[in-house]
């Protein structure tokens, strides 16, 4: 039974920093995408960051200012946002799935989830 609970999520100045982690169990990491989704309200859910094995993506909007990696140690994925901008502001998830790579950004595909953690950013 695969359970994600995130956390990190504040309220910071724009060009401020923040780690959002996103602690896992109940899944073979080698096996599943793990994604962090954007969401604010009235629009879908945006796929920021995935890690599926050792690749990484992450989506143009936040190409040099966000990080996504894991720590296995720690059972953890991290996503770090550095230089945060007002419209980073929103609700942020993680997901995880058994999925091929090509399908791990589409937010339609995860039927487990985080319970969301908030950042706000002035």
């Amino acid at each position: 039974h695969v359970q994600l609970v995130e956390s990190g999520g504040d309220s910071v100045r724009a060009g401020g920093s923040l780690r959002l982690s996103c602690t896992t169990s109940g899944y073979t990491y080698s096996t599943y995408c793990v994604t962090w989704f954007h969401q604010t309200p009235g629009k879908e859910r945006e796929a920021i960051a995935s890690i599926y094995l050792h690749n990484t993506y992450v989506a143009d909007s936040v190409e040099g200012r966000f990080t996504i990696s894991q720590d296995h140690t720690k059972n953890t994925i991290y996503l770090q946002m550095n230089s945060l901008k007002p419209e980073d502001t929103g609700l942020y998830y993680c997901a995880a799935a058994r999925l091929p790579v090509r399908s791990c950004q589409n937010w339609e595909r995860y039927k487990t989830w985080g319970q969301g953690t908030q950042v706000t950013v002035s």
